[in-house]
């Protein structure tokens, strides 16, 4: 499904991207469109000694908030729950106590699941948010691995040392602590450990025989090629993330084709209903131009602020890595810069390839 010039073209722009950026590792893009013949799927740099291929693995952060949107979504379409549900229905009081404490007032029996889709919980913890004493979780993820940060962990430091931002419902903060919380309810109502969860209910079902969460469980087939280097600071945290993060934290891993199964199957409607996306755009401002509904982030257009070219939905995560559609392409962009904090280039790189294929397409409006 290989466009010539237009494969050419692409992978000489990739390229020159990341060559161009020298605190970039390695990087993977793989960009897909069945209606214009174009299947690309590109690989630059290293780990160590052994160069970047196509078909490697790395970690894909807040991707996995689409993961466990999805699985939520699953179950309120069983009747299992409803996204209107009081989160206090599901989980213990003991984890519970001084959740959201805000100028005085306790409002954690006010939140709702749906609230922690949407990061309108106003909780605390984004990974990077600083502590009183001055420090992140992900600061102490470095200095104190091997020690596991399990969901139970994360909350009850994050309850110790951060403080909420806005009663449920009033303002949007971006929350991992939330994400956390929705999974330890997916394994309430499934009897379950997460990981297994997702291994029934996604990656065996769809076939993304290279995905898995290390620590937890293994690829379904496995290939020669190690999970990608991620960096911090230029520091190589892919031990660290090994050791120390856990379930939506950040140590799922993936490929670019697995991906792509995942958001071809989303998209086609055959994850979750029509009318249950429909329900998970329950919008959010997450920035100018840009909205979070259900574990969806939506670049919208704005005129002057946020060209229509630009109009995907998908998921990002901090390491730079991405996964969106484009309704008017019919095309999907995945991929990973895996350096934390390039979570903005990882976009800007996806924006430079749709504008080109837009330009070779003259009946495309940009």
């Amino acid at each position: 499904m290989r466009n010539g010039k237009t494969h050419i073209v692409l992978e000489n722009r990739f390229r020159k991207v990341i060559q161009k950026d020298k605190n970039i590792q390695n990087a993977y893009m793989l960009i897909h469109s069945e209606k214009q013949g174009i299947h690309v799927n590109m690989a630059e740099g290293s780990t160590g000694s052994i160069p970047a291929h196509p078909e490697q693995p790395y970690f894909i952060a807040s991707i996995d908030k689409l993961f466990t949107s999805v699985l939520i979504g699953s179950l309120e379409e069983q009747g299992k729950l409803s996204y209107e549900d009081a989160i206090a229905s599901y989980l213990d009081s003991e984890l519970l106590h001084n959740l959201h404490i805000y100028k005085g007032k306790d409002y954690t029996n006010e939140i709702k699941i749906k609230h922690l889709l949407n990061h309108t919980s106003g909780l605390f913890g984004d990974g990077l948010e600083k502590s009183k004493h001055g420090t992140s979780m992900m600061d102490l993820l470095l200095d104190e691995s091997p020690h596991s940060w399990t969901p139970h962990y994360i909350i009850q430091w994050s309850k110790e040392n951060l403080t909420s931002h806005f009663p449920p419902g009033k303002g949007f903060y971006y929350s991992d602590t939330g994400y956390y919380l929705l999974i330890l309810i997916i394994e309430k109502i499934t009897s379950k450990p997460y990981h297994e969860v997702l291994k029934q209910s996604l990656f065996q079902p769809l076939e993304m025989n290279q995905t898995y969460m290390i620590q937890h469980s293994e690829p379904v087939i496995k290939k020669e090629y190690p999970v990608a280097d991620c960096f911090l600071h230029n520091k190589n945290v892919t031990q660290d993330i090994r050791l120390g993060m856990d379930e939506a934290g950040g140590r799922i891993v993936a490929t670019t084709e697995d991906l792509l199964k995942f958001m071809k199957a989303l998209v086609c409607y055959k994850l979750l209903r029509k009318e249950s996306m429909e329900k998970m755009k329950d919008w959010a401002k997450f920035f100018i131009g840009i909205d979070y509904g259900f574990g969806i982030m939506n670049f919208k257009h704005i005129p002057l602020l946020m060209p229509k070219r630009y109009s995907v939905w998908g998921n990002a995560g901090s390491n730079g890595s991405f996964m969106f559609y484009h309704p008017e392409l019919d095309a999907y962009f995945i991929g990973s810069l895996n350096h934390f904090k390039y979570q903005r280039k990882g976009i800007m790189l996806m924006f430079k390839m749709i504008i080109f294929l837009l330009k070779r397409n003259p009946n495309k409006s940009i």
